[in-house]
């Protein structure tokens, strides 16, 4: 018994360089664009960045950060109410799935904090509330490091149940 120890042991010294060469090192990527968010009232854009690591081919993990630019109005009563989204930010899980090295879909998941501001007559409010975050999309890469993405991604708000749809399109770039 004592032989097929060593033996076993002696077996997996001997297998460790392989099984660390079979890993892959990490792939980082970033991306900027625009992003169009779409509430039960409003329809806000931003801009968006975000920061990613492929940790294998197939799954990975991004942050993303977005700055409001384009506010909307609605009328709430008489009243008129303005609204702009003053950032996001989230972290998601991403599954990949490469279609060939110039095209890939993936799905999202993760979790994330909305923070809006309302006036009117003068008089304003911001208030942020977080969600629960899944959504698809895909990459097209014009060569070995730039591309393009576009996504879309449900914003599930944690404390009234509300929910939003963003749409994204951004610029790609792989380090």
């Amino acid at each position: 018994m004592r032989n097929i120890l060593l033996a076993s042991a002696a077996l997996a010294l001997l297998a460790a360089p392989a099984m660390a060469q079979s890993v892959s090192s990490p792939s980082y990527y970033g991306t900027l664009g625009y992003s169009q968010l779409q509430g039960d009232n409003v329809d806000l854009g931003a801009v968006t960045g975000r920061f990613g690591a492929k940790l294998t081919p197939y799954l990975g993990a991004e942050a993303e950060a977005s700055f409001g630019v384009d506010s909307d109005t609605y009328s709430f009563g008489a009243t008129n109410v303005k609204v702009k989204e003053t950032f996001d930010a989230a972290v998601y899980g991403v599954a990949t799935l490469p279609i060939n090295p110039s095209f890939d879909l993936f799905a999202r998941a993760g979790y994330g904090t909305t923070e809006l501001k309302a006036s009117s007559g003068g008089v304003s409010a911001t208030d942020s509330n977080e969600s629960w975050n899944y959504g698809v999309g895909g990459n097209y890469y014009i060569d070995a490091q730039n591309g393009v993405r576009a996504d879309w991604t449900r914003r599930d708000f944690t404390n009234d149940g509300g929910e939003a749809d963003v749409y994204s399109v951004s610029y790609v770039r792989r380090f």
